[in-house]
């Protein structure tokens, strides 16, 4: 961006470039504690500076309620005026003096009770206005748990802010504290033009933290919010425009090969999806910039089918392609599946894996580097410094949440000379952040929803009750005895004393006596010796074994259509998106299938995958259960880099700060304008010189 004049972003590091904030600041004071256990709990949470505490931001406002409202065990809020307060011993030995407040509201008088504090008789006089939280022990009596002074007694208008808190400090103590230093709001900069607020129609920033920690909240949050978008779409702007700059090969010339290969050797006709699929890709792989886009399908909707399409894209241009998997298992089967998908096409590939022989390895290797290597399908052994190839042109990455976004990226060293190569990642449920960078508009994507024909669909079960346990593997017995097949998932290999959950290992030995005796059952785990594995796997996709025990190993790479029922233990242990998976192990066939989750009947996660078979749709849940992550580190999920904004809720924010820095940085692409100056000082303390050059983390 911006010419050969590096701009205040291209530093090498953050701290090379001075930030222009005033000085002295109370933001930089450093934050003192009244104890050292709080003042451990205060680093604990990173509260170092008052700065730190004023953007340390409460996580909700509880409506208070009104004391003629309570009712006879109920905790709550209230907002209240201290009548009286006296201390009184209590009889039980090392307990300290509890103190009684007589406290009241426009509705009515109370009693509250404080323990172990007797030092509350003095600083609580009459006349005191407090924000309590506790339980209504009812006969106008209140057990408080929390407690903090307040300036209003608002009754059930106010809400109480509850600030995130750790061992050794509560929401209120935290409370006290921003109540403390609330002049040093004073202090904050404000990093936005004065016209840019008016446009958005936005408070300012010291109002906006104002209102947050001391009002109603809604109006300052979303002020802060829309500064963390636009943050964040300024970087993500910045790094496309990198990206637009990168050079990849243009594959533009005429199908010879796919069109062959599409007409004679390929034994079905792709669904419509599919065919749009292609056409898409196709389009992105003729542009001398490099793809990035994201292929969406259900567990056998046929992915693999257009993956290859766009490898053989790269090989009837003279070129190479790469399929990356996350595990061996999924490589080997991938590898298998290209080959039938060929059919009598002649096409030079290879597997390459860690379990690869050093001679055939020598042998890939060589092929790789020299070019007669068209097709390579691996595991992360692709990516080794040792792997050259002549020309890389397209990378197929399977199952792209199981690999690291440095991991994903490795590849682009592999392409010819300066070029990187055309990426295609594949899902078939998105994690968070990758639903969320489709949201930034960072990441190109294609949904292929048609499932090939005869298809059922899957019920799925959440049981917990040792009679529907008895049911289940009575359903279990009734599909054996038919002739079909079923897996048993658990989520420990050995029983562990720390862990309360089911062990492999432990449920195939019991299995073998009790509700599957008389069946063949086999048991498959990642601990297992790779040729013990493979011999597992075997048996019982040929049909010689009726039931696999497993841990989630089996979450790709198996693919038995005989298979019909999958009974999982545990299953509040794993995340949407891997039950999902292992869920695709079983209704590959024509017949009806059934997945059966032990787990807790309240889980939103378990209940999503009893109601949904859209990846897509358990996605968006997964979503807003699991937030988003770090759009632009690493990280996979969690609350990630965003503290203010809540996506979904603030779609609307978000296209604002969009629209906004597209309209920023096509006026001043560098932030060199003097209006935008603390704008780019607050964009380099927010993110590291480093950030800034990471590639999109699909």
């Amino acid at each position: 961006m911006g010419g050969a004049v590096p701009g205040p972003f291209d530093a090498p590091d953050p701290r090379a470039v001075p930030v222009r904030l005033p000085r002295p600041s109370r933001l930089d004071a450093p934050l003192e504690a009244p104890h050292p256990k709080m003042a451990e709990a205060l680093e604990t949470l990173g509260l170092r500076t008052v700065g730190d505490l004023l953007m340390h931001l409460p996580r909700e406002r509880r409506v208070a309620r009104q004391i003629a409202e309570l009712r006879p065990g109920e905790q709550a809020n209230v907002l209240v005026e201290v009548r009286s307060v006296r201390s009184r011993p209590v009889r039980r030995r090392g307990m300290k003096p509890l103190v009684e407040a007589t406290v009241a509201d426009q509705t009515g008088v109370m009693k509250a009770v404080f323990f172990n504090q007797p030092w509350l008789e003095r600083r609580y006089r009459p006349g005191t206005r407090l924000a309590l939280y506790g339980r209504y022990e009812g006969r106008n009596s209140f057990k408080v748990s929390a407690h903090s002074e307040t300036t209003d007694v608002g009754g059930a208008v106010e809400g109480v802010a509850h600030y995130p808190a750790s061992e050794g400090i509560t929401s209120t103590q935290i409370a006290e504290l921003v109540r403390a230093h609330r002049d040093a709001i004073a202090d904050v900069v404000e990093p936005l033009p004065a016209r840019v607020r008016a446009a958005e129609r936005l408070p300012d920033r010291q109002a906006a933290l104002a209102d947050v920690h001391f009002g109603s909240g809604e109006g300052g949050r979303r002020r802060l919010a829309f500064d963390e978008l636009l943050a964040t779409q300024l970087l993500f702007a910045r790094r496309r425009a990198r990206h637009a700059a990168i050079d990849a090969p243009a594959l533009d010339g005429p199908r010879t090969l796919t069109a062959r290969w599409l007409a004679e050797a390929l034994p079905f006709t792709p669904t419509g999806d599919q065919a749009a699929a292609m056409d898409e890709i196709e389009a992105d792989l003729a542009r001398p910039r490099p793809m990035q886009r994201l292929l969406m399908g259900e567990v056998g909707s046929g992915k693999t089918v257009v993956a290859l399409f766009a490898l053989l894209r790269a090989v009837e241009h003279g070129m190479q392609g790469a399929l990356m998997a996350p595990t061996e298992t999924l490589a080997e089967q991938h590898f298998a599946t290209l080959q039938t998908l060929l059919g009598g096409e002649v096409v030079p590939a290879a597997l390459l894996t860690g379990s690869t022989p050093a001679a055939r390895r020598a042998d890939v290797l060589g092929k790789l580097a020299s070019g007669e290597l068209s097709i390579v399908v691996g595991t992360h052994a692709l990516i080794e410094p040792a792997v050259v190839f002549d020309r890389l042109a397209v990378a197929v990455i399977d199952e792209q949440h199981r690999f690291g976004v440095r991991q994903r990226t490795a590849l682009d060293a592999k392409g010819p000379g300066d070029l990187v190569p055309h990426v295609l990642h594949m899902t078939a449920t998105p994690i968070p952040r990758t639903m969320r960078l489709l949201e930034f508009g960072d990441l190109d994507h294609t949904a292929i929803r048609e499932l090939p024909g005869g298809r059922k669909p899957i019920q799925t079960f959440v049981a917990s009750t040792d009679r529907e346990r008895a049911r289940a593997y009575e359903r279990i017995r009734e599909e054996l005895r038919a002739g079909r097949q079923a897996f048993v998932v658990c989520p420990l290999v050995e029983a562990s004393e720390q862990l309360q959950a089911r062990a492999a290992t432990a449920e195939y030995e019991r299995l073998k006596r009790t509700e599957l005796a008389g069946f063949e059952v086999v048991l498959l785990h990642g601990q297992m010796r790779p040729k013990a594995k493979q011999e597992a796997m075997q048996r019982f996709a040929e049909g010689g074994a009726h039931v696999l025990v497993a841990t989630s190993v089996i979450e790709v790479g198996i693919d038995v259509p005989n298979a019909t029922v999958m009974l999982v233990e545990n299953a509040e242990r794993y995340g949407i998106s891997q039950l999902h998976q292992l869920r695709g192990r079983i209704g590959r066939g024509g017949h009806a299938s059934v997945c059966i989750l032990f787990g807790p009947k309240d889980s939103k996660r378990l209940q999503a995958l009893a109601e949904h078979a859209d990846g897509f749709r358990l996605a968006e849940i997964d979503l807003e259960l699991r937030r988003e992550g770090e759009l632009v580190g690493t990280r996979q999920s969690g609350y990630g880099e965003f503290e203010v904004a809540r996506l979904p809720e603030d779609e609307p924010l978000l296209a604002r700060a969009r629209d906004r820095a597209a309209a920023i940085l096509a006026e001043d692409p560098d932030l060199e304008a003097p209006e935008h100056a603390l704008l780019a000082d607050a964009l380099r303390e927010r993110y590291s010189a480093a950030e800034l050059d990471l590639p999109i983390p699909a």
